[in-house]
């Protein structure tokens, strides 16, 4: 299978077809992805950390509002945004531009924003093999990074994460695992699977086999329905949830309905939204809402910070 149409099945599927003895849709993750000068918004820049997980240096955007600059004595909440399949740290650039003009316009308090490079296809998972540690390192290493690096207010109330695509579904997964470390998360045309119910040891070739490996409790560990039963005290009036999916994104909104659905049947109040004709398009998304883009997100903030 050539790469392009690997790359068409999973974009289109969410699923990698590929098994460890044949190509790896990750094996060309460029880390750290330096943008042209010149080329970025107001207030982002590029920078990397240190992964001590995968012994290397990984890249990510940041946006810091003006006032980070102007009142050095304040502490800021922020946003993770998590990009989609394929994707690196030089993606959400329009949503860090949309965050700014509402700033600006002082539609919304300052946020500071992250962009980081998750991987191509790791789904924000950690590979059996440990050669992708997609969860460990947006956990256990960029946040305690960017909270050591800069002024941020490095608590629950202080967080939020979102993304689109692989981005939904991860940031979706990690705030249901972790609800102690986030209190806002915003899911974007994000698939949610019962990943438990896919595990087959006679399918070494077919995803998530080819990535989770052999040993059924890594899917338990992955499944965001189990992990909602799991946590669900941990969840419920303290993390604020939103969850939003165009009526033609064939290829994702039966997932994130059925998410809706296990939201609504464990009691969990949350924002849910359909938008009428929308297709699996991140820039479309966020232009028709953009005027109140990070009304959720502002609002979390706010009522966490009580």
């Amino acid at each position: 299978m050539n790469r392009m149409l690997m790359a068409a099945l999973i974009a289109a599927s969410g699923h990698a077809q590929v098994g460890p003895d044949g190509p790896d849709p990750n094996a060309s993750i460029e880390w750290v992805n330096v943008p042209k000068a010149g080329t970025l918004p107001k207030g982002v820049s590029h920078h990397t950390y240190s992964s001590a997980s995968m012994k290397r240096e990984i890249g990510y955007l940041i946006y810091l509002p003006d006032a980070y600059a102007s009142e050095p004595s304040r502490r800021f909440p922020v946003i993770y945004n998590l990009h989609g399949a394929g994707g690196n740290e030089r993606h959400g650039q329009l949503a860090a531009a949309i965050l700014h003009e509402g700033i600006g316009a002082k539609r919304w308090p300052p946020m500071i924003m992250v962009m980081p490079n998750g991987g191509k296809y790791t789904f924000y998972k950690d590979s059996a093999d440990g050669r992708y540690m997609g969860e460990t390192t947006i956990i256990r290493e960029l946040i305690p990074h960017i909270d050591s690096s800069y002024r941020t207010i490095a608590t629950r109330h202080g967080r939020a994460i979102e993304g689109f695509s692989m981005g939904g579904r991860g940031a979706t997964r990690l705030a249901i695992k972790y609800p102690e470390m986030f209190c806002s998360l915003f899911n974007q045309a994000g698939n949610v699977y019962h990943i438990a119910n896919m595990f087959d040891p006679s399918q070494p070739r077919k995803y998530p086999n080819n990535y989770l490996g052999r040993d059924r409790a890594r899917y338990i560990d992955n499944d965001t329905f189990l992990l909602l039963e799991k946590n669900l005290a941990g969840i419920k009036g303290r993390l604020r949830i939103q969850v939003a999916c165009g009526t033609k994104d064939d290829g994702h909104l039966a997932t994130v309905r059925e998410f809706h659905e296990a939201l609504v049947k464990a009691g969990v109040d949350h924002t849910y939204i359909e938008m009428e004709g929308l297709a699996h398009k991140e820039d479309e998304m966020l232009e028709r809402y953009r005027p109140v883009w990070f009304d959720y997100h502002a609002e979390s903030f706010r009522r966490a910070a009580r």
